[in-house]
């Protein structure tokens, strides 16, 4: 196939062009072609602008760009940034997609869990309705009906509403890793926030899946069956590093430090990836202490 791919350079989309670049003809969007192309060479074609794509030769579309949402404190101008990423680009990739002649036959889009909202520790999975609404919703929400713009009978739209991913480069382990090696990692407020996540392997794997099924449309949760409490993340994590895990971050400390941000880490959604196991997807991962032993920390 010939895919188009944003965000790329991520930790995700550099995966894919791992998987990919020996099966299929990709093209990358980047801001930097220069560092696109250090990084993969001539397993991509690489353009800094849609208008340089010939959306009548493409295949696919998968779109992961988007700014890191828990990178600060969410100031009225990084809350701008965080949606104008994902919102103008994918309002452009619809547009581009319903406007060529021969659009490509499918698009998907990332989302993520917090389209949920926070949540109880009762498990949801994609039927599921009740979201709440805050920063991390409305974000989710308008990136999904920007991508469903584009659905028709010549292309069908999945989107992949990802949990926390589990690399040894990147992500939300790169975070945690400092502190819970010097030994001062320790639950978030009071631990009992759910916490969904997915090992690489799987979400390359579930891309993968969705991509090669032309059955698969809408909604998936791109997450490991069995999430986990925030106390069991730091138990199991701290285990995996031989490391103890005393010093808990007390509620108010992060609200101080992050402000609106910090719900992100005091609250949590259960969420189950229903859809993906009735298509019959297999997850490798789908216990925690399994995902950390596989990975090189």
């Amino acid at each position: 196939m010939k895919i188009l791919l944003t965000g790329a350079t991520g930790l995700v989309g550099s995966a894919l062009v791992k998987v990919w670049q020996n099966n299929h003809q990709l093209v990358v969007l980047s801001r930097s072609v220069k560092k696109a192309k250090q990084l993969f060479g001539d397993a991509c074609e690489v353009y800094d602008s849609l208008d340089s794509i010939d959306f009548n030769q493409l295949d696919a579309v998968v779109n992961l760009a988007g700014e890191p949402i828990a990178d600060g404190r969410w100031s009225d101008a990084r809350k701008a940034v965080i949606c104008e990423s994902r919102w103008q680009l994918t309002e452009a990739i619809a547009s581009k997609i319903l406007n060529a002649t021969k659009p490509p036959h499918t698009l998907i889009n990332a989302s993520a869990v917090g389209f949920y909202g926070r949540q109880s520790a009762e498990r949801i999975d994609e039927s599921f309705s009740t979201f709440y609404p805050e920063f991390s919703h409305d974000v989710c929400a308008r990136w999904e009906n920007l991508a469903n713009r584009c659905r028709s009978e010549q292309t069908r739209v999945c989107v992949l509403r990802i949990g926390l991913v589990l690399s040894e480069k990147g992500g939300a382990l790169s975070k945690m890793l400092p502190a819970f090696k010097l030994g001062l990692g320790g639950k978030i407020g009071s631990g009992t926030q759910m916490m969904s996540w997915i090992h690489i392997d799987d979400l390359v794997s579930a891309i993968n899946f969705v991509l090669a099924n032309t059955e698969c449309s809408g909604v998936y949760n791109a997450t490991a069956p069995m999430a986990v409490s925030n106390s069991q993340w730091t138990q199991l994590l701290g285990d995996r590093l031989a490391k103890k895990t005393p010093l808990p971050m007390p509620a108010f400390l992060l609200k101080l430090m992050f402000g609106e941000m910090s719900d992100l880490l005091l609250f949590g959604q259960n969420v189950y990836p229903q859809k993906l196991l009735d298509a019959g997807f297999l997850f490798k991962y789908n216990q925690l202490r399994n995902a950390l032993a596989s990975l090189q920390l």
